[in-house]
């Protein structure tokens, strides 16, 4: 059976470890650090700052695991609109209009492409260079370190050495897939402040440590919030057995309880606090399907269903395809996205829209004019696969099925660099929807740009031509820092070390006061 014995899938709240070998790499003494692997390549030399990463072990030939296909579209389209191979495929028409400046809501001028790539090879040489090979892949791991604190690490090594490889794997998977869950845009005004060491997390894009002057943002302060949450066991039904998330821990949630976890009041406001809060209400009765989520209701089962699953090859690694684990998310997770969703024959798609610019022939089907997305299951996806890779060091063939993230900060850097620009009358339209929202909520702007709901068609088009970008954007990166082969950065880690970071940068520079992105989204913390 090689490294890792098939689990049986009656499993109870009483984990047997998946591995006796690998409950050895991670004792309480273990000296893991954040990973620094690029999904779907292979380092080509050890680190010290990840020991345990797969990169380090693997063999460098693996057996080739054949990708399932993407579902027919014309035999079931809801189907294959909620498969991860349909959102390359469906955005690239997008892409193919506007190299031609032929979108509906935005002039493209592909001269300022390279400027893009420019300021983001420049942000990825100032932080990385020369060691290229130890930029992270962009996901949540990365988040809980902020202000340079291992916090991962140090949760690990909190736990006694009887907690296994295996068990300590479900306690991460629980945690990042609840803080991912809490992961959409959090408005411009909310802060939470550490109780570890009293420090301020903002999402207003700046914030002064009182202990060090240091500035966190967004994502990094729901991260810590979420951390702290965890720990105290406020997603557990268990009080011997904290640092776990489960089906009834979370059914004991509120709007008020997470309200007070996240420190919210009427000074420190969230966008989309009931949304986040019924997002993780529901997450409780997706929980209770115990073909992925185990007799105990945990997200962390996922390990002991992908380790069984007759599609993981067992060499000298776990060799997972990637569709099985975007199955797992697709299919355990459906029924906590809202119902008012897209739907297709009766299915919800989840983050899946019409787009107005889509071609459509006079005979063609409602499907055809619908680009899925799906960026909180693809946010999942890549933060779920670090702790599996790192500590049980599961290789996940085809990872390159997935794109980048169409979110506000790599979109918004195709808007402050030139290359798209809103038409005057979108322009107009979402500059009035901003000052009616500010009426409406009372509020006074230093800085106004354009604003409009997560299903405008502004939006879908912005968010489609964002995923053909960044492909485009990768590949002349990687020529730009002369890396080619295995050497290349991976999609993950350009993402990581520079789309996203780089759209975050220059909305700092370009709205110095708000630091907001260049278009707004109407968030109910379910989408971003």
């Amino acid at each position: 059976m090689g490294l890792f014995s098939k689990s049986s899938s009656n499993r109870t709240s009483s984990k047997p470890s998946i591995s006796e070998r690998s409950a050895s790499l991670a004792s309480s003494n273990s000296s893991l650090q954040s990973p620094t692997l690029g999904f779907g390549k292979r380092s080509s030399q050890p680190t010290s700052s990840a020991p345990f990463s797969p990169t380090t072990t693997a063999p460098s030939h693996r057996p080739q695991i054949p990708m399932p296909k993407a579902p027919d579209p014309l035999v079931d389209p809801a189907a294959y609109l909620r498969s991860i191979g349909s959102v390359r495929a469906r955005c690239s028409v997008l892409l193919e209009k506007a190299v031609d400046n032929k979108l509906n809501h935005f002039d493209v001028d592909m001269s300022k492409f390279d400027d893009t790539v420019a300021f983001v090879v420049s942000i990825i040489k100032r932080d990385f260079a020369p060691d290229y090979a130890t930029i992270p892949p962009h996901g949540r791991w990365q988040h809980f370190n902020v202000g340079g604190k291992d916090r991962v690490t140090h949760l690990l090594q909190s736990w006694p050495s009887s907690v296994d490889t295996s068990e300590r794997t479900r306690r991460l998977l629980d945690l990042f897939l609840v803080s991912v869950l809490l992961d959409a845009g959090a408005g411009t005004a909310w802060s939470y402040k550490s109780k570890e060491n009293g420090k301020i997390y903002r999402t207003a894009w700046s914030y002064k440590s009182k202990e060090n002057g240091k500035i966190y943002r967004r994502s990094e302060g729901l991260a810590v919030a979420s951390l702290e949450m965890f720990k105290a066991g406020m997603f557990s039904s268990d009080p011997d057995q904290p640092f776990r998330v489960d089906s009834d821990g979370l059914k004991g949630l509120t709007v008020e309880s997470m309200g007070k976890g996240l420190q919210v009041t009427a000074q420190n406001p969230i966008a989309g606090l009931d949304g986040r809060a019924n997002l993780l209400i529901r997450l409780s009765k997706a929980l209770e399907n115990r073909q992925y989520f185990g007799d105990d209701s945990r997200p962390g089962n996922i390990i002991d269903y992908l380790i069984s699953h007759p599609t993981t090859h067992i060499s000298s690694v776990p060799i997972v395809p990637l569709p099985t684990l975007w199955h797992v998310l697709m299919e355990g997770l459906g029924p906590i996205w809202p119902a008012s969703r897209t739907v297709v024959d009766g299915v919800s798609l989840g983050d899946a829209w019409p787009l107005s610019s889509m071609p459509r022939e006079s005979n063609s089907a409602e499907w055809e004019t619908i680009v899925p997305f799906h960026k909180l299951t693809q946010w999942l996806c890549y933060s779920l696969m670090q702790p599996m890779s790192v500590l049980m060091h599961i290789h996940f063939a085809g990872a390159e099925l997935m794109t980048g993230l169409p979110e506000y900060r790599n979109g918004g850097l195709f808007i402050d660099t030139g290359v798209l620009t809103l038409k005057p009358e979108q322009m107009e339209r979402g500059l009035a929807k901003f000052a009616s929202e500010a009426e409406r909520n009372n509020k006074k702007c230093m800085e106004v740009v354009p604003m409009f709901e997560a299903s405008d068609d502004v939006v879908v088009e912005w968010r489609a031509v964002t995923v053909g970008f960044l492909d485009m954007l990768l590949v002349k990166v990687n020529t730009e820092l002369g890396l080619s082969g295995e050497e290349a950065l991976t999609l993950p880690q350009m993402l990581e070390a520079g789309s996203w970071k780089g759209g975050r940068e220059i909305a700092e520079v370009t709205r110095p006061n708000t630091k907001e992105p260049p278009i707004m989204i109407i968030s109910d913390g379910t989408v971003f």
